[in-house]
């Protein structure tokens, strides 16, 4: 694996970015994201009556897998394995506490409030009555629960749904939301979910067309994305309280991964899962230690305690940088 320098890495991702394919849609984006985090920072106090301790806080939450195209006009791709359930719990759970949340979550991932829907939700929680179409009982609650949830969080103007594709997309769009948090400095916190390719085949060395397979044998040469955790901390975001992820099948090499991840990008914590157990139980790594947060028989999620000890370490965060404290 290569090992970049900081200026390294710097040149090295304004060449992706340069040669990257141009985002659909770019100036829209920028200008919801921009305009909602306008709106988060000078919120009204009667959107704030959930929880005064986390109001002015905005949390940036990546959920989903990315995919590596491997043509320009896409047939075939490389997918990274996330059903996007831990983000969107999460965000239940961050909008919960009071936070606003920016949800960039990858296209056809699991959503807030409708994680305990069924699999073709229209068809199972709805059934023929006469001429009527009419709700069925047995998911009458769940249905009305993700409605309300949905609803309470878009009327109080606390979430923004963005949406990624491929890794191309992910990086632009996470580079537009980063740099429109910079502003809100230890108040903005980025929870990156996302389960984001390490390699990719870069645009301009990309065929145009569908890949043929009566040529035989297929050899493609990938290149390691730019280590964009750097970037984040250091450049686009540089205040911002910084949590990322780390999934293994192994917990020896899981929690080495883990603990390297945070030294090497600075990350203030950084959440180790085990393939097998990762929705009953996470380890926590942080510069005072390793903590271990389960779902038990106490919470209906492991993201609850998740969430919670991460609202206190940005509250500790916060309080530090504070001139008093100092």
């Amino acid at each position: 694996m290569a090992v970049f320098l900081e200026e390294d890495n710097v040149e090295y991702s304004d060449s992706f970015f340069a040669s990257a394919p141009p985002l659909k849609e770019q100036l829209s984006i920028a200008e919801k994201v921009q305009d909602f985090v306008a709106r988060c920072s000078d919120l009204p106090s009667s959107a704030r009556e959930s929880s005064a301790l986390a109001s002015n806080r905005l949390v940036c939450i990546t959920s989903g897998g990315t995919t590596v195209p491997l043509e320009r006009r896409c047939v075939r791709y490389i997918d990274n394995f996330s059903s996007g359930n831990r983000g969107a719990a999460s965000t239940e759970y961050f909008l919960k506490a009071g936070y606003a949340v920016i949800f960039l979550h990858r296209q056809g991932s699991v959503q807030p409030f409708c994680r305990h829907l069924p699999d073709d939700p229209l068809l199972a929680c709805f059934k023929p009555a006469g001429q009527t179409i009419q709700p069925c009982s047995e998911y009458s609650s769940v249905v009305e629960n993700a409605v309300r949830g949905h609803y309470l969080a878009m009327r109080e103007g606390k979430l923004l749904k963005v949406q990624f594709t491929t890794l191309f997309e992910y990086l632009q769009i996470l580079q537009i939301v980063a740099l429109a948090m910079n502003g809100l400095g230890h108040h903005a916190m980025f929870y990156l979910a996302a389960a984001v390719s390490d390699f990719y085949v870069p645009w301009d060395s990309m065929v145009e067309h569908k890949i043929q397979s009566d040529s035989g044998s297929l050899a493609m040469k990938l290149a390691p994305v730019p280590k964009m955790l750097a970037l984040l901390r250091n450049h686009w975001s540089p205040l911002a309280f910084c949590v990322s992820f780390k999934l293994e099948t192994d917990k020896d090499i899981l929690l080495k991964k883990a603990r390297s991840a945070r030294e090497k990008y600075g990350m203030h914590a950084v959440v180790a899962n085990e393939l097998l157990t990762r929705k009953e139980r996470v380890i926590v790594v942080t510069d005072d230690g390793e903590i271990a947060l389960e779902k038990g028989k106490r919470y209906p999620d492991v993201e609850v305690p998740l969430v919670d000890f991460l609202l206190n370490m940005q509250t500790t965060y916060i309080q530090d940088s504070q001139p008093h404290s100092k």
